[in-house]
């Protein structure tokens, strides 16, 4: 019996809409692609990966040049198919990894081994995925995790919303924001690295934003091959450094 062209392997109603996975095969670039969906709209797809993995590799290589090197504790902000957390535990200069995530699904989604990289994190002793609202714990004084409030740690990668000027939900514009932003950088230690992924071109007025905060800011502009155009596509990167030496 011929497998179905579009299959949905998990749903759950959240406060946000209807999420979903699922997996289809893709006549154009003749692979199976997972995807994950938001009501109507595309979250994550298997299909274009490449700048959520690149943005790992960017923040691990920006603490490397401000001369820390290894032992690397990390935050991913947003679990996704889970890519970016992937490219991460492949640095083995990564000591630990805490991926958090507030869709509740998307964690049973990979310990259930439903998305291709869940055998990845799942396998590695390094990993732990958490369960909660990164926007929140960055606000809260309570820390980015609820056992450890006075954790800090030496990057956090996010790729949540779709751009800063984008959100998911409203309560996260304010992350976008110097207070925000000043919010953030208190879960980092001196010479920490924040980086964040954004669907949008690079934009001036959030690099201010960064700038007022945190030193060598700047934003990767990362293209990647798209089998529905004829040119590449492209996503941003933006970088920051908590200031201060590495201890």
């Amino acid at each position: 019996m011929a497998r179905p062209k579009i299959e949905e392997l998990g749903w759950c109603p959240t406060p946000m809409g209807e999420i979903s996975l699922r997996r289809r095969w893709d006549p154009v670039a003749e692979t199976d692609v997972h995807e994950i969906r938001l009501d109507d709209e595309f979250l994550m797809s298997s299909l274009f990966t490449a700048a959520e993995e690149e943005m790992a590799r960017l923040a691990l290589a920006e603490l490397r040049s401000g001369g820390a090197d290894g032992g690397f504790d990390v935050v991913v902000g947003g679990l996704g198919l889970g890519y970016t957390a992937a490219t991460v535990l492949d640095d083995p200069g990564v000591r630990s990894l805490t991926v958090v995530e507030a869709l509740e699904a998307v964690v049973d989604w990979h310990e259930r081994g439903l998305v291709p990289a869940a055998g990845n994190l799942s396998a590695d002793p390094r990993c732990r995925l958490e369960h909660g609202d990164f926007f929140a714990a960055v606000a809260s004084p309570g820390g980015l995790l609820s056992d450890e409030p006075d954790r800090v740690f030496d990057a956090v990668v996010l790729d949540i919303d779709h751009s800063p000027r984008h959100v998911l939900a409203p309560a996260h514009a304010a992350f976008y924001t110097v207070e925000g932003t000043r919010r953030l950088a208190e879960h980092l230690r001196p010479g920490g690295v924040f980086a964040l992924w954004s669907d949008d071109p690079p934009d001036e007025a959030y690099l201010e934003v960064l700038g007022a905060v945190l030193d060598r800011v700047r934003a990767e502009v990362v293209d990647f091959s798209n089998p529905y155009r004829d040119q590449p596509s492209a996503n941003t990167v933006y970088l920051g450094t908590r200031p201060g030496r590495p201890v």
